[in-house]
């Protein structure tokens, strides 16, 4: 709004424009628009609309949150949900370079991780690069894990890295508290703990392996003869109804800490 001044011969007071008459239309519809509180108008602005021939054209990057593990055969980002409000177990045959790449990309999500392991010289440099387990990564022996009070707002992952035939767990999976157990090879146990799993990993294994893996997972013959020839780096991810081929490639940081993909450590 402006304000306008006039001075005559006589008075240099400020004179203000009269109001507008009561009744008018104009003063009737800017009262009502102060009753319903839509405030003084304001600049126009077109309105923001497409056209129906536009509207196709609209996309929004929708879709699960949570680890980016690696891109699918389509050259999208495959993104496993480890953050969850119902307790979630992962089972991952393979190595432990890919466990130490979802336990890093974890704890960048917000998560704390507790690693429980017999080996744990291969995570201290995991611990040192994260600020000596003050931010968001700590080992355990085997069977020391303590009560992490995960909640919605610290969810936690645990990592099982306890060999061929790992203890149960005193700290289970449980609201916002995942659990992921690597197993290096096959082992008598393992078909147990993927039939409990809610999502299975799988890198390369013998064909031995393989047939037994599918017969566990119910794959079909197709996947079970791919398992064996699986490059460094592939994992086969199985849930219920859906499989997927996901790569991990590691960014700069990762393999500066780590090394380069690799299923044999």
């Amino acid at each position: 709004m402006t304000m306008t001044t006039s001075a005559s011969a006589s008075s240099s007071s400020v004179s203000s424009p009269s109001p507008s008459p009561e009744g008018t239309p104009v003063a009737a519809g800017f009262g009502q628009r102060l009753r319903t509180g839509f405030g003084l108008l304001g600049p126009r602005h077109p309105r923001h609309t497409l056209s129906l021939e536009q509207v196709g054209a609209l996309s929004l990057p929708i879709g699960d949150d949570g680890v980016v593990v690696g891109v699918n055969q389509q050259g999208r980002p495959a993104v496993l949900g480890i953050n969850r409000p119902t307790p979630f177990d992962v089972v991952l045959i393979g190595g432990l370079w890919t466990a130490q790449v979802l336990a890093l990309r974890a704890a960048a999500t917000g998560a704390r991780v507790a690693v429980e392991t017999g080996r744990g010289q291969s995570w201290m440099p995991l611990v040192h690069a994260m600020g000596g387990g003050q931010n968001g990564l700590a080992v355990y022996d085997v069977g020391r894990v303590p009560p992490q009070g995960a909640s919605a707002g610290t969810p936690v992952l645990v990592v099982r890295d306890c060999g061929m035939r790992p203890p149960r767990g005193r700290v289970a999976s449980a609201p916002w508290q995942s659990v992921l157990t690597l197993l290096p090879y096959l082992s008598p146990v393992a078909p147990r703990l993927m039939r409990q799993a809610r999502l299975v990993g799988v890198q390369r294994v013998s064909p031995d392996e393989a047939t037994e893996i599918g017969r566990v997972l119910g794959l079909p013959h197709p996947e079970i003869r791919s398992l064996p020839g699986l490059q460094d780096g592939i994992t086969l991810w199985c849930a219920e109804r859906d499989r997927e081929y996901v790569m991990t490639q590691a960014t700069d940081a990762e393999t500066g800490l780590l090394g380069v993909a690799r299923r044999m450590d």
